[in-house]
């Protein structure tokens, strides 16, 4: 049994992810991290009360006093956990669809588990060995207060407040009914931006929208540009660790342009950045064209994070890292995206320019995604294989870290299981879109067949 995937642990509540199976997530890492104190938060799914409560009892039986944060972005929790040098558990399902929900990990210094870290909980949970207190060693829980406010004045101290303000802003957002809908409208209207919204009151259901920030989710925020004459658009997924942009014209800025146009601004020669196997040639491009070096990993957080500390270890500056789904790092900052400090950032570059011009040079790809859902073992293994098979076909260089990259030098294409849902998704990317289509329902054919086949 696998318990984590590419970003923490996710499942359907009441299904795959139980309150009996979160509560033994929280005792086997309360047993391993054999911590006084854990952190506690939750996004605003309608389910995360009721699982926070059982990670909260399965800390206290193995003696680990509980804080309570409520409903807290991620990176929120993240900078709580730095501060007061305890881990926390995020429930939370970031931008799965809503009837999901999960567990997230985070240590001591803020920052998500690394893989080996994840791994050692992991066999603590399939071994069943917990610390279980006797009665009288059973850990409390209290309700901490403030912490969405504290992690709003962080973010301003840690941002070019005067620049932004100086900038005259008007800030488009959309938080999607997340935990962000609690914090983002505030920073924003405190950089000195005219904050106009959208979704951004917190519901665990998302009557408004799906949590993921892709663009069939995103058609109110482009709107709401357009009518209101905003000067950039954000979005945010349910946890508010991503940020995805739309430009002054209420057009949509491709994550990956976002990435390679903060990357330029940080990148200087040496520098490295990392990225995941899913990369654009866009930042490939501003790596070689900054003098630094460009290093992959497994799509997902964890893995971008455990090389990030690997390259830190080694002597090398990685100011930026990340993946075009709108979650960037700033390691310098903190090692965790922060959908609201990327989205500050962002607004620093449109100080000089529109946000149509920030990212222009970096508009010159097309990008397709489709993903292809599958049902049991059998159905997944006869996908990849297909995938497996269209890459030992092709005479193309092919890349295996995370599933089957096809890379044609024009264009390329992924085919790689997702580590949250049921689905395996396809990424093509090409300099003319009906190229980038091809690639992508090409590969969608052939794996959609050997589905049919089982």
């Amino acid at each position: 049994m696998k318990v984590f995937g590419s970003s923490g642990t996710r499942g359907v509540a009441n299904e795959g992810l139980t309150p009996e199976f979160v509560l033994t997530v929280a005792k086997a890492a309360g047993t391993v991290w054999r911590a006084e104190r854990v952190a506690l938060a939750r996004d605003t799914r309608a389910t995360g009360e009721m699982l926070a409560d059982a990670a909260a009892s399965g800390l206290a039986s193995v003696g680990t006093d509980v804080d309570r944060l409520g409903i807290v972005p991620t990176p929120g929790a993240q900078t709580y956990a730095e501060r007061e040098g305890v881990p926390a558990m995020m429930i939370t399902a970031s931008h799965n669809p809503p009837e999901y929900n999960g567990v997230k990990l985070i240590g001591a210094d803020g920052v998500e588990l690394t893989v080996d870290a994840l791994e050692r909980i992991e066999q603590q949970f399939l071994a069943e060995r917990f610390d279980v207190a006797e009665w009288g060693a059973t850990g409390r829980s209290r309700s901490v207060e403030g912490v969405r406010r504290r992690y709003v004045e962080e973010l301003l101290d840690a941002v070019d407040r005067e620049r932004i303000a100086d900038a005259d802003l008007t800030v488009a957002l959309d938080p999607g009914h997340g935990a962000g809908s609690l914090t983002s409208p505030e920073f924003f209207r405190k950089l000195g931006c005219r904050v106009v919204t959208a979704n951004s009151q917190p519901d665990g259901h998302f009557p408004g929208r799906e949590p993921e920030p892709v663009p069939e989710n995103l058609g109110d925020l482009g709107r709401l540009v357009e009518a209101t004459d905003a000067d950039v658009g954000i979005a945010h997924d349910g946890d508010a660790d991503r940020a995805i942009f739309y430009d002054e014209t209420g057009a949509y800025v491709e994550g990956d342009a976002t990435l390679a146009a903060l990357a330029a601004a940080e990148l200087d020669p040496g520098d490295a950045v990392v990225s995941a196997v899913n990369v654009s040639q866009r930042l490939v491009d501003v790596a070689d064209e900054r003098g630094a070096s460009l290093e992959l990993t497994p799509i997902g957080s964890t893995n971008l994070i455990t090389r990030i500390r690997e390259l830190r270890a080694e002597g090398e500056s990685v100011p930026v890292a990340g993946e075009g789904n709108g979650g960037i790092f700033f390691p310098e900052y903190l090692l965790a995206r922060d959908g609201a400090y990327t989205a500050a950032r962002f607004l620093e570059l449109l100080a000089d320019r529109p946000a149509s011009e920030v990212v222009a040079p970096y508009d010159g790809y097309h990008n397709v995604r489709i993903n292809v859902a599958y049902d049991g073992d059998a159905e997944r293994d006869a996908l990849l294989a297909a995938a497996e098979g269209e890459a030992e076909r092709s005479e193309a260089d092919t890349t295996t870290l995370d599933g089957y990259r096809i890379d044609y030098g024009d264009a390329w294409v992924l085919a790689r299981p997702s580590g949250t849902e049921p689905i395996v998704r396809i990424y093509a990317e090409a300099r003319e879109g009906a190229r980038a289509e091809e690639l992508a329902t090409e590969m969608e054919g052939q794996l959609r067949a050997a589905k049919d086949e089982v």
